[in-house]
């Protein structure tokens, strides 16, 4: 995979908590290996944050759907339900 630079100006406290965090006292060589890292941090953390959310649905989107009761009349849908679309979405992610 092709490498690509991004520059980065940063000031202040982000540059300082930066300089912290690289070198003799830090836990990364360099600036770069530091900002890589907290990237793939925050990629982990959206992917489980998903999970979670698919996770929370899944029984919602296995219920019965519930629009006809005994009578044969229409229930109205219950406004905490995803819809269809919503639900196909979340299936094909």
């Amino acid at each position: 995979m092709p490498s690509g630079s991004i520059h980065v100006k940063v000031s202040g406290t982000l540059h300082d908590h930066i300089q912290r965090q690289i070198g003799d006292e830090g836990l990364y060589e360099n600036a770069s290996e530091y900002i890589r890292a907290l990237i793939r941090r925050d990629l982990h953390t959206r992917d489980e944050a998903w999970e979670a959310l698919q996770k929370e649905l899944a029984p919602a989107m296995r219920a019965d759907d519930g629009r006809t009761g005994r009578t044969g009349r229409r229930r109205q849908q219950n406004p905490c339900r995803p819809s269809a679309s919503l639900m196909s979405f979340l299936n094909s992610v």
